[in-house]
Parts: structure tokens; C-alpha cells; sequence
């Protein structure tokens, strides 16, 4: 009897102490993939930003006696043809790469979650946001990307200089030309969700929408909304290293990621580490990136987390 008591007190102590996101974390960890997807991504972002101040050499620093090198100590992934260190480079251009990576996916996570919400919750707006989210869809994105990186490029560099303006015009046009999938995403799940007893109680005793939005819709599609995110990340840096790899991205001398594969490509036979790294370490961050998304959407799922 007394051992009977223990284990059901052990039991209620356990069931009490778990949580959403501690269940969302157990069923995370699970997943080899996402787990590994996390230690790849958090080293090449620890790498890219505090590289740097490890490695101490300037990226634009040119020394014309060390052209096309190999890999030695003072410079472990050799040099270009002008000297430059390709891992200062690689540093600095993956800082910008995912600093594009994220404020591009800040600004479609926002807009897709904002036409998304109000698609689904408010009846008579729906038919015209998904109108337009089919429009964009239907825009063919990167000649649209070129034509307004093109219209807009100049004006932009002399208002805040060759790289502010350029990093925040490749942000904006890829933020503005990304938030479609997650607007459909989001707009179905409203759509169930709005249904709910919870929700319909709090319109019944008169709780404004903008509360009903914040307190009982936005906390229930956090799945959807995470899981674009990390896709997102993926997706910005694609596209800000094709731009960057038709030469209509940053300045020569501003490095990404996409930037020294297009500088590499005309030397690949002499050095073809210069296409080699930045083309790998793209690879890995977007491939860590979907395995990460994947790992969240699985945990995220209440179906698979046994609830």
C-alpha cells in the first residue's frame, strides 16, 4: 500500500512538472537529424562570429607575394588571386549571408503571419489577401528580384553607401518576396482555430478582437510560425547567394558567401577551394536549417508527442 502511495506521488509529481515546451524538447531531441542540424548551425554561427577576433587578419587585406596559395598555417584556406585570406573572407561574408538570412525571414515571417491572421479570422478580407497572396505567388521571383535590385540599386547606394544600401535592399526585396507560404500556412490554421469553444466563449462575453488575435489565436500557431522561420533562414540565404553569384548582389570588395563563389568561378582550375568552401558552407547552414525546421515541426506536433 505504502509502496502503491509512492509511486503514484512520484507519478502526480512528474505529470506536474511538465510543460509544453519541456514535452516539445523531449520530442526535439529525438530527432537525430534536428539535433545534429542544431551543433552544425550553432558552430558555423559561433565560427562566423567570433572567427574574427581569433583569427585576426582583415579580409580586405591584400598582399600580392601570396597570391593563389594553398592551405598553410598563417593561412588555413589558402589565399586568392590577390592575396586575400579566404577564411577572413569566409568569416566576414558568412556574417553578412546570415545576417541576411534572418532580418530578410524577420520581415516574410511578419508579413505572412499578418496577412495570414487576418485572411482567416476576418471573412471579408479573406478572398482579397489570398488574391493577392496568389499574385505574388505567381510572380516569377528572381527576374523580379533583378528588376528591382536594378531600379532601386543606385539610389540606395548614394542615400547610405555602397554596402548599408545594398544589405538593406537585398533584405527588403527578399523579406517582401517571401512571406507567401507562410500567409496559406497560417491562414489555415486560423481557420480551424477560430472555430474552437475557447474562441467562441471569448467573443460570446465580448473580448475585443485584438485580444481574442493576440491571447487565443497567435499562442495556438506558433507551430507553423517556427517552422516557417527556420525554413526561411534557409531560403534567404539561397537566394541572397544567387544574386550574389549573378554579380548583381554586394560590391567586390563586401564578401558573402554567394559573392566568392562568383569571384572563385573564374579560378577554379587554378584554386578550386575557392569555390569549394563557400559552396560547402552553404551547403551545411541550409541543410542544418531544414533539419532543424523538420526536427520543430515533428515536435510541435501534438499527435506525435503523445497528447
Amino acid at each position: 500500500m505504502i509502496e502503491n502511495l509512492a509511486t503514484a506521488e512520484t507519478i502526480e509529481s512528474v505529470t506536474q512538472h511538465r510543460s509544453l515546451w519541456g514535452d516539445v524538447w523531449r520530442q526535439f531531441r529525438k530527432h537525430k537529424g534536428a539535433m545534429t542540424g542544431v551543433i552544425v548551425f550553432t558552430f558555423i554561427t559561433l565560427m562566423v562570429s567570433l572567427g574574427p577576433l581569433i583569427h585576426g587578419i582583415e579580409p580586405s587585406a591584400i598582399n600580392f607575394s601570396e597570391r593563389n596559395f594553398g592551405p598553410t598555417l598563417a593561412h588555413p584556406l589558402g589565399t586568392d588571386n590577390i592575396g586575400h585570406d579566404t577564411l577572413a573572407q569566409m568569416l566576414a561574408g558568412g556574417q553578412v549571408s546570415l545576417g541576411v538570412g534572418f532580418l530578410a525571414m524577420l520581415i516574410a515571417l511578419f508579413l505572412g503571419t499578418f496577412v495570414g491572421v487576418l485572411a482567416g479570422f476576418i471573412k471579408s478580407l479573406d478572398g482579397p489577401l489570398m488574391r493577392l497572396t496568389d499574385l505574388f505567388l505567381a510572380l516569377p521571383i528572381l527576374p523580379l528580384l533583378l528588376v528591382i535590385i536594378l531600379l532601386f540599386r543606385d539610389t540606395l547606394r548614394r542615400l547610405y553607401g555602397p554596402e548599408a544600401g545594398i544589405f538593406m535592399l537585398i533584405v527588403f526585396v527578399i523579406g517582401i518576396t517571401s512571406w507567401m507560404h507562410t500567409a496559406r500556412i497560417v491562414r489555415g490554421d486560423v481557420l480551424g482555430i477560430k472555430e474552437r469553444e475557447f474562441v467562441i466563449a471569448a467573443h460570446s462575453i465580448g473580448t475585443p478582437t485584438r485580444r481574442i488575435i493576440f491571447r487565443h489565436i497567435l499562442p495556438n500557431i506558433l507551430s507553423p510560425i517556427m517552422v516557417s522561420a527556420t525554413l526561411g533562414i534557409a531560403n534567404a540565404i539561397i537566394t541572397e547567394s544567387a544574386l550574389s553569384f549573378l554579380g548583381l548582389g554586394f560590391p567586390p570588395d563586401f564578401p558573402t558567401w554567394g559573392r566568392l563563389l562568383y569571384d572563385g568561378a573564374n579560378f577554379i582550375q587554378i584554386t578550386p577551394s575557392r569555390v569549394i568552401w563557400p559552396g560547402l558552407f552553404i551547403a551545411l547552414t541550409v541543410l542544418s536549417v531544414n533539419y532543424i525546421g523538420d526536427g520543430l515541426r515533428d515536435a510541435l506536433d501534438p499527435r506525435l508527442r503523445g497528447r
